[in-house]
């Protein structure tokens, strides 16, 4: 039986804490594979939909294999084609229905889509030096603030709650979503959201759930990657 107990997430966001006393949820949040966009170190949020580079299908062939005997309850994934195909090969391993959803998706970056941190800080400056200031509350220009992400993310993570007692869940996301997502979760600033917490391409972070609420277990593994595939240029 789930009891819910009211909290604050970093001061900003209502959060709910399912506590179970007997059994523990477990979500493992995997950053989708190298696109030549995130090799390129470019923005590229829900705005743009790049394909997995075949170096970023390796790495999601790679967590499958690594990660395939564990026993999973459900896999979840953004919208975007870069989430999507780095959860099918675990899907097809496991003969499990992906659940596609949209709330997972990147940050929206807005007409920052496909440019350069340099092209960025020269055409939209004040925005720019706003956003890196604090991304909690200053979206990227005609984008999305990282409180609208910790919203529309953070409900995800409530129906898994709702819907699972205890196992093995993964979730496919994206490099900022995932980082939002974790410091919602642990009480971190959401606007340090950059700062605190990395999310390399293929990497995998893992989150316990307990009657103490959620326990960050691992951050950023990528040893389910060979040393080439780990070493890759970009971010």
């Amino acid at each position: 039986m789930l009891h819910a107990a009211p909290s604050l997430t970093a001061g900003l966001l209502p959060y709910t804490i399912f506590k179970n006393t007997r059994m523990t949820l477990t979500i493992h949040l995997l950053r989708h594979g190298q696109t030549a966009l995130s090799r390129e170190d470019v923005f590229c949020g829900s705005g743009l939909d790049p394909e997995l580079t075949p170096e970023g299908l390796e790495m999601a062939q790679a967590f499958a294999a690594a990660y395939r005997a564990k026993p999973w309850r459900a896999i979840y994934s953004s919208s975007l084609k870069r989430g999507v195909t780095t959860a099918q090969p675990l899907c097809d391993e496991l003969g499990i229905a992906m659940q596609v959803r949209a709330d997972l998706n990147e940050i929206n970056y807005g007409k920052w889509e496909g440019s350069s941190k340099k092209e960025i800080e020269k055409q939209y400056h004040d925005d720019y030096i706003s956003w890196l200031a604090d991304p909690a509350w200053h979206a990227p220009t005609e984008g999305e603030s990282a409180i609208a992400v910790a919203r529309r993310s953070l409900g995800v993570i409530h129906e898994i709650q709702r819907e699972f007692d205890d196992g093995n869940i993964l979730i496919v996301s994206h490099k900022a979503t995932i980082r939002i997502i974790l410091c919602g979760l642990l009480g971190i600033d959401v606007g340090r959201f950059r700062y605190r917490l990395g999310c390399p391409v293929g990497s995998v972070s893992v989150v316990e759930f307990s009657s103490s609420g959620p326990l960050l277990h691992t951050l950023a593994d990528r040893n389910h990657l060979s040393e080439a595939l780990r070493s890759l240029p970009g971010t």
